[in-house]
C-alpha cells in the first residue's frame, strides 16, 4: 500500500484562492471514523474526483486548537444532553502559516452548522474586540469562559471537481486536557468529515459505502474531554467511546 504522502502528491492541487468559492460557513457536516489503511484505500479511489489543498507545497497541515468552555462545562453539557443550538468556541492556529482565528460554531436542530470567526493574535479574552464578538454570537457569558482542552492533528483538505463540497481528513490526533493534565493520543484513528451546502451529490459517499465506512459522529472537544477528564459525565458518549476504543485496537 502506498503511503499517505505519496498518494497526496499524485492528486491534483488546488490553492486557497481557488477554494474561495467553497467556504461553506453555513453547511451540513457528516463525519466518518475509520483507520489509516482504510483511508489510503479511500484516497486511491478518490484521486480522479478530488483536488487536494496545497499551500506552499504542503498538503497535510498541522493544526493546533484550544477549546474554551464555561467553568461548569456548559458547552460540554449541552452536547452531552443532545440540546439543539449547541455551541463551541475555540482558538485554532494553522501552524504552517501562523494564522490564528477565534471561532464560534452553532449547530441547529436541522443539523446545519454555522461558523463565525475572526482573526486574532492571542487568546486573551479581556480584549474588547473578542468580547464584543463573543457577546453577539455566544449564549454563554464571556467571563465564565476558560481554556479546557488542546488538541493537535494533521489535516488534509479535498475539494470535489464540481467545487460544491470539502472533505477534511484528520490524522495523528492528540488531546491534552488543560484542567486534568491528562493526555491521550488517538494512534491510527482517522476522522473524515464531509462538508457541503445542503445535500448536493457527493462522489465520496459511494466510495465510503464500498469500504464499509459509516457515518459516525465525533466531536473533538467532547470526545477529548470525555477521554481525559474522569470527572465529566459520559452517558451519551458511551457507545461512541466504545467504538473509538475498538478502532484504536483494530489491526485495520
Amino acid at each position: 500500500m502506498e503511503s499517505l504522502e505519496h498518494i497526496l502528491q499524485q492528486m491534483k492541487p488546488i490553492t486557497l484562492a481557488e477554494m474561495s468559492s467553497v467556504k461553506l460557513m453555513n453547511r451540513t457536516d457528516t463525519k466518518f471514523v475509520t483507520t489509516m489503511p482504510r483511508l489510503l484505500e479511500l484516497l486511491q479511489m478518490a484521486q480522479s474526483d478530488y483536488y487536494v489543498q496545497d499551500i506552499d507545497g504542503q498538503r497535510n497541515m498541522l493544526y493546533d486548537t484550544t477549546y474554551f468552555d464555561t467553568t461548569s462545562f456548559g458547552m460540554y453539557q449541552e452536547h452531552q444532553h443532545g440540546h439543539a443550538g449547541r455551541q463551541k468556541i475555540r482558538f485554532r492556529t494553522y501552524v504552517s502559516s501562523g494564522l490564528q482565528f477565534m471561532e464560534i460554531k452553532t449547530k441547529n436542530n436541522h443539523g446545519r452548522t454555522k461558523k463565525k470567526r475572526i482573526e486574532v493574535t492571542d487568546m486573551d479574552l479581556s480584549d474588547s474586540v473578542k468580547r464584543d464578538f463573543i457577546a453577539q454570537r455566544l449564549h454563554f457569558d464571556v467571563d465564565s469562559l476558560q481554556p479546557h482542552m488542546h488538541n493537535y492533528f494533521h489535516r488534509v483538505t479535498l475539494v470535489n471537481n464540481a467545487k460544491t463540497e470539502r472533505l477534511t481528513i484528520d490524522t495523528q490526533l492528540e488531546f491534552n486536557n488543560v484542567l486534568s493534565g491528562r493526555n491521550r493520543g488517538m494512534g491510527p484513528l482517522v476522522i473524515v468529515e464531509l462538508k457541503r451546502d445542503g445535500r448536493v451529490p457527493s462522489p465520496v459517499l459511494e466510495m465510503l459505502r464500498q469500504l464499509h465506512i459509516h457515518a459516525h459522529g465525533f466531536s473533538k472537544y467532547c470526545m477529548g474531554a470525555a477521554m481525559t477528564n474522569p470527572s465529566l459525565p459520559v452517558n451519551r458518549f458511551k457507545e461512541k467511546l466504545r467504538y473509538v476504543e475498538m478502532i484504536l485496537h483494530s489491526d485495520n
